[in-house]
């Protein structure tokens, strides 16, 4: 063997415990398909470092242009990234090389006390960072205090049920996705998980995105071929367009969902008033075999359908995707 066979493939990730779960997970996968060693490289973003709320960083980027910048640079040869932090807009000089088969893209309910989302009293304090999130619990729960939360998944739990690191435990309940939660072994702490129909989550959410530079070739791009889910990615290019054409960023209060069954795609989107949690929806079907870009078709009836039911005057749309 070489040694550049032998070397080991340097897989860029974010360095959280979900981050660093997901990715050795993707690492044991490209190893055993290329029979290198695949060293995981942790990188600091600037939403790992920064204080300030997801919607006041703008929310575009904000856990992924560390990673690329280091793929870039060479300090890496391939990166996982979550996919709903990824912008829309293709990179000139990057791929997404495979999307692996998506886990539970729904969200859950974390509950010290009350179980379930309609449970919990009025007044009782639900924390959550993603401007969805806060839209979709106006909506429901009008009479709730939300927190702004940040922090990894285990201070979010820590501030609900407590933690032996001293994390006070000051909130009756937070949300977060369910895949997540499952990837770190947290997903016994749930107490409600929040149907898809009624709370649609975030374009993406619950699929990792697995990116190189354009010009990789060889046994490592051969091996990422071997993990891309074929459906899986026609989905989320299909929620993913909807973001791209509403020109929402990834912080916009908007759930999309697709998914493909029996030879149809099956895409639903909804748009929120961040303030008041007001929302106009759209849902769309169509067969695969007729339409050789069928997320880009079926987001573009969705769009459509939203825009002429007035969703840029409930959200802020318009931004850069």
């Amino acid at each position: 063997m070489s040694s550049a066979e032998s070397a080991p493939i340097r897989l860029g990730t974010r360095g959280s415990a979900l981050a660093l779960a997901q990715s050795q997970r993707v690492a044991d996968s490209i190893a055993a398909r290329t029979g290198q060693p695949v060293q995981l490289v942790p990188i600091t973003t600037h939403g790992d470092t920064s204080t300030a709320s997801l919607a006041s960083m703008g929310g575009v980027g904000v856990f992924v242009a560390a990673v690329r910048e280091a793929l870039l640079a060479g300090d890496c040869d391939v990166v996982v990234h979550s996919l709903k932090d990824l912008p829309t807009t293709p990179h000139d000089d990057l791929v997404i090389a495979a999307i692996p088969q998506r886990a539970d893209a729904r969200d859950a309910l974390v509950s010290r006390d009350a179980g379930t989302l309609d449970a919990l009293p009025d007044g009782a304090r639900v924390g959550t960072g993603s401007p969805r999130r806060r839209a979709q619990l106006r909506r429901r729960r009008p009479e709730l205090e939300i927190v702004d939360l940040r922090g990894n998944v285990d201070t979010r739990i820590g501030r609900v049920l407590g933690d032996k690191d001293g994390v006070e435990a000051d909130l009756d309940a937070v949300v977060l996705a369910v895949a997540g939660l499952e990837r770190i072994g947290r997903d016994t702490v749930i107490s409600e998980y929040l149907g898809i129909d009624g709370w649609p989550t975030a374009p993406g959410q619950g699929a990792l995105a697995i990116e190189t530079r354009a010009d990789e070739r060889g046994p490592l791009r051969s091996a990422l071929k071997g993990l891309d889910h074929s459906a899986t990615r026609v989905a989320v290019e299909a929620e993913r367009a909807v973001l791209r054409l509403l020109e929402a960023g990834c912080s916009a209060p908007l759930g999309a969902h697709a998914f493909i069954d029996d030879g149809m795609l099956f895409l639903a989107a909804r748009v929120y008033s961040p303030e008041t949690g007001e929302r106009v929806s759209s849902a769309h079907a169509l067969y695969l075999e007729d339409t050789k870009t069928p997320a880009e078709d079926a987001a573009r009836r969705v769009v459509d359908d939203l825009l002429a039911q007035g969703a840029t005057d409930l959200a802020p749309l318009g931004g850069t995707p």
